[in-house]
């Protein structure tokens, strides 16, 4: 790792002829991937010619670049130079939560009783946990818009399925452990589906697709199937407003 006298510690990685990967550590924690996410601003903030594309992950930022306008070497020094004058804390940034309804009855919740027999415990108790802490969302990935987020308090004792199914409905939210997922469209997935939302996790009609973003946090709110309905009548006329908290 380098980094300068009070920057972030990086580690360029070439992953291609036109991409790198720039890791700001190993582990998968709130901190790491703080830094992770004060490069990307940085780099939004002073943005380099010839970077085209870039990604936030849980410990690394991918970076894809054009080599006709920018080389390896003079690409690799200019991050190093910006990482070095970022401190490797993040608590200027802003907290964004996003409100998410979710619905966990019926067919909406085909694994809410599986997941209550696995934590021996009611379904009512699996949904209080689920929805009583609000989730991290660590980066993007798999699927366009498909959010990897994890609550730091109660986590479930289950891991993914032993089988995974090759399609599930999109807006399905999934659970193993203390992660939550929201599916943007039908997909293969190897998780426990505790419930649905009504809301449209990424939709290409939009300038900004995506419902959630790398850094935000997630707060699922319980509806009951009336509830859903409405708000998914609201969500296809565009009329419905994502309640959005800032800290």
């Amino acid at each position: 790792m380098q980094k300068g006298e009070q920057g972030v510690d990086i580690k360029v990685l070439i992953t291609g002829d036109r991409g790198i990967s720039v890791q700001v550590g190993e582990e998968i924690s709130l901190e790491v991937n703080s830094r992770v996410l004060t490069l990307w601003k940085a780099l939004q903030e002073h943005p380099v010619e010839g970077i085209t594309e870039m990604l936030p992950t849980y410990a690394a930022l991918m970076i894809h670049y054009r080599p006709e306008v920018i080389r390896f070497a003079e690409l690799k020094e200019r991050i190093e130079e910006l990482a070095a004058g970022l401190t490797a804390e993040n608590s200027s940034m802003e907290k964004i939560i996003k409100e998410v309804p979710i619905c966990y009855e019926g067919e909406l919740a085909p694994d809410l009783e599986l997941c209550a027999e696995l934590e021996h415990t009611t379904t009512a108790e699996v949904i209080r946990k689920h929805s009583a802490h609000d989730y991290y969302v660590f980066m993007l990935g798999f699927a366009p818009g498909h959010p990897y987020s994890a609550r730091f308090e109660e986590p479930f004792s289950f891991k993914r399925r032993e089988t995974a199914r090759v399609k599930i409905p999109g807006r399905s939210v999934v659970v193993q452990q203390n992660l939550s997922d929201l599916i943007p469209f039908d997909q293969p997935c190897g998780w426990n589906i505790i419930g649905t939302t009504p809301l449209t996790i990424c939709d290409y009609t939009k300038e900004d697709p995506f419902l959630v973003r790398a850094g935000e946090w997630v707060r699922y709110i319980p509806v009951n199937r009336a509830e859903y309905d409405r708000i998914q009548k609201q969500v296809e006329d565009g009329t419905y407003q994502v309640v959005v908290h800032r800290e």
